[in-house]
């Protein structure tokens, strides 16, 4: 692909991230897109042929970017703190993201090949970040990485219930953090 056919895709992606957090994915004009990505709707459907081929698009780039800030923090920070970065990147990711899931997983498109992939990816981030913070005794030896991923999901959900406290997700995130860590008898 061309560097300015690549620069409108990655437009086309950002465009369609705000529209979709603004309106909702079902909601989302694709002339609001193109216009806000600053392309003709032509391009637009050059790059995404159809509503869900951008949706699907969309949600794949967002979990990429989610997946690259796992690789990052497991460079930059000591495990347990690389484990608690990405664990609020996963809590944000499931707030606003949830649309966008939810979007591709009705009708009779559902997208199972991306949804599948894109699970293994956050998986092999997870996986990877709890090893390592398990491994310098951080973390508890009994949570596996489906724990971890639950626990984050209902938080992330409980957190965007309509009547929440403003608080209630760093509240929460606080819990499960300190739930992560061994207990008394973990360390006899």
């Amino acid at each position: 692909m061309r560097a300015d056919a690549r620069r409108n895709r990655q437009r086309l992606l950002d465009a369609a991230l705000q529209v979709y957090a603004e309106r909702g994915a079902d909601d989302a004009s694709l002339d609001e897109i193109a216009r806000r990505a600053g392309v003709g709707i032509g391009t637009l459907y050059r790059h995404f042929p159809t509503r869900r081929a951008l949706l699907e698009a969309v949600y794949r780039d967002q979990v990429e970017e989610l997946c690259a800030v796992a690789r990052e923090l497991k460079d930059q920070a000591p495990p347990e703190q690389a484990l608690e970065g990405w664990l609020r990147a996963l809590m944000a990711f499931g707030t606003t993201k949830r649309n966008l899931s939810s979007a591709l997983m009705s009708g009779p498109e559902k997208s199972t090949e991306v949804a599948t992939s894109c699970s293994a990816m956050v998986r092999d981030a997870a996986t990877g970040l709890l090893a390592e913070a398990q491994r310098t005794g951080q973390v508890r030896r009994d949570v596996d990485v489906t724990d971890l991923l639950r626990l984050s999901h209902a938080l992330a959900l409980a957190a965007d219930l309509p009547h929440s406290h403003p608080d209630q997700g760093e509240r929460l995130m606080s819990v499960l953090l300190a739930g992560l860590r061994p207990q008394p008898a973990d360390q006899a």
